[in-house]
């Protein structure tokens, strides 16, 4: 009898991790694995680019999991430099182009996986082409990015957007000397944040030396002779760049998913069930940054785009090819970022999507510090909790502040995937001595605080 055929478009988190899981559960004798991957590299932290500019990270290299060569060690079929064009549902085959040569050929499949990933938010703008811009998504893009950094005398970048991405591509180039400009049309920075908290990161990044200006709406890119970017426009103002970098977020890869007919959601991301199977295909699953999931919270579909997340999906998804079984439940949506040493931390819903979702809500936002307030270095953090009005089930949590102040929102992840309210979390016994809290953890705190306006409700 011979060996089933899986075809994975995508080599990186959600795409190997499948490949590798099935793997497992599977020899080549029963389960041939062919992959397909664009660029030149698999396995890779995407999320680790910004520290690799910064100088944080010394060499491309330590961002790669795992090689190409290491996954053809385990029977895995890997054809790098190789893009997938088209999808034949029907005929259950992939074309796929050679990147070097320009040879097209099909390949056909008996269960498929879809991890094409996201693409940076490139706005359709007069010069967004031109030589110096750059968005920052794959290891190709961070080594164009380096290289322009390499090449460029003037000192001035730009850069577009101010979420995760652009902040941290802030704090890497002003590592690198550059004067740093973030424009942003949100309010404040950091609009995964409520403004009132997005305004505490925009006056620490005041503070650092980046200038941060809000309500900016990009209108063009404008170019020097040689065609290189010379500075960024906006209906106000010009601001000087001699580099660009595009931090307005990411949005789902799924040209292929929509030309082929794969059912996409609101965010433009592939729909698929529990198990990741693509919904109304038997043998076709979908995972990683390409895919919308479900939020707890809301009980909507979102698109995050994280590599947490990736790797759950690959997983789940090569064991369900592989013979096993596994569920992805759906996310709480829990993030955490920096911009030097202001950590940057949220979970849940922020005010505007508790609102959409039709949820009635009290805030409570405390002060409080890292660790005991004697102690030497204690720092101030703020937490902002949100809580449904009269029920005070936990709806989200949002941490500005400084070392030791983020990853506590891991708290709050696991109170709102238990479906806690904040009266049950006050109970919580959570670890305690000076160097790492105060007596009452300001998430307590904050959860006091939540329980006394629930109750005033």
């Amino acid at each position: 009898m011979a060996a089933e055929r899986l075809v994975v478009i995508g080599g990186d988190a959600a795409g190997m991790s499948a490949a590798s899981q099935a793997r497992r559960l599977k020899g080549p004798e029963e389960l041939e694995i062919v992959a397909f991957e664009r660029s030149g590299f698999t396995s890779f932290s995407a999320c680790g680019i910004p520290y690799w500019v910064g100088g944080e990270v010394p060499e491309r290299d330590d961002l790669i999991a795992r090689t190409p060569e290491e996954h053809r060690e385990r029977d895995i079929d890997l054809r790098m430099r190789t893009e997938v064009t088209e999808i034949d549902v029907a005929g259950q085959r992939v074309r796929a182009r050679d990147l070097e040569s320009g040879a097209e050929a099909w390949t056909p499949y008996d269960k498929l996986v879809v991890a094409t990933g996201a693409r940076p938010i490139r706005p359709r703008l007069p010069g967004i082409d031109a030589a110096g811009v750059h968005g920052v998504q794959t290891l190709d893009d961070g080594q164009a990015l380096i290289g322009t950094l390499e090449r460029t005398e003037g000192r001035h970048a730009v850069i577009v957007g101010a979420g995760y991405i652009g902040v941290e591509m802030a704090e890497a180039l002003l590592h690198r000397g550059y004067e740093v400009t973030v424009l942003t049309r949100g309010e404040q920075p950091m609009t995964t944040l409520d403004p009132d908290m997005g305004a505490l990161v925009h006056e620490a990044m005041d503070t650092m030396g980046i200038t941060t200006v809000t309500g900016a709406e990009v209108t063009k890119i404008l170019t020097g002779e040689e065609g290189r970017v010379r500075a960024v426009a906006t209906d106000e103002a010009e601001y000087p760049a001699d580099v660009v970098v595009l931090g307005i977020g990411v949005e789902p890869a799924t040209t292929l998913a929509r030309a082929a007919g794969l059912p996409l959601g609101e965010y433009g991301g592939i729909l698929t069930d529990l198990s990741m199977r693509v919904r109304g295909h038997e043998n076709i699953w979908a995972g990683g940054d390409c895919v919308e999931v479900l939020d707890l919270v809301s009980g909507r579909e979102r698109h995050i785009a994280l590599g947490t997340h990736a790797n759950k999906h690959g997983q789940i998804i090569g064991s369900n090819i592989g013979g096993g079984y596994g569920t992805f439940p759906g996310v709480v949506g829990t993030a955490v970022s920096k911009v030097c040493d202001l950590e940057i931390a949220r979970t849940g819903l922020r005010e505007k999507e508790a609102r959409a979702a039709g949820l009635q809500f009290v805030t409570a936002t405390i002060q409080s510090t890292n660790s005991a307030g004697y102690y030497p270095g204690a720092a101030l953090m703020t937490v902002k909790m949100l809580a449904e009005r009269r029920t005070g089930r936990l709806l989200g949590v949002q941490i500005v502040g400084h070392e030791g102040s983020a990853k506590r929102v891991d708290i709050a992840a696991v109170a709102l995937t238990a479906g806690m309210t904040v009266e049950q979390m006050t109970a919580l016994d959570l670890g305690y001595a000076p160097p790492f809290s105060p007596v009452w953890d300001p998430i307590l705190v904050a959860a006091r605080k939540a329980t006394t306006a629930v109750r005033s409700t």
